[in-house]
């Protein structure tokens, strides 16, 4: 069978990632919610919290690795695409919200755990 292409990798790593946070109590609101600014790949309700999952995948731990690659540009990037949010769906506006990093790493991340960090960073 091919090697997965990097699209094919980053889809499987979602969906391995949504999986998970389903397993903790979230429930998704959103996948793939895309704006003129970026995208969120997973927007979830932790009890009363709306939480922004970026999921990262990355098949080597060169440069940082997944969790290197959530500069300051891209949280400033997540930080329009969750106000975006927030306002075409305004249900979600008065609740609490944080941004969570979902990090997976290794080819079809086999052996590799999964790493959720809560709060990852704030705006």
């Amino acid at each position: 069978m091919p090697p997965a292409s990097p699209t094919q990798a980053g889809s499987a790593a979602e969906d391995q990632a949504l999986e998970y946070l389903q397993a903790q109590g979230l429930r998704l609101l959103a996948r793939n919610w895309r704006c003129k600014g970026g995208e969120l790949d997973l927007v979830m309700l932790d009890a009363d919290t709306v939480v922004f999952a970026e999921v990262r995948y990355r098949l080597h731990a060169a440069f940082g690795g997944a969790l290197g690659s959530i500069d300051g540009r891209k949280q400033k990037r997540l930080a329009l695409a969750a106000t975006l949010f927030l306002q075409q769906t305004p249900e979600w506006a008065a609740h609490p919200c944080r941004f969570d990093v979902v990090a997976l790493q290794g080819q079809g991340h086999a052996g590799q755990p999964l790493l959720w960090l809560k709060n990852a960073f704030e705006c």
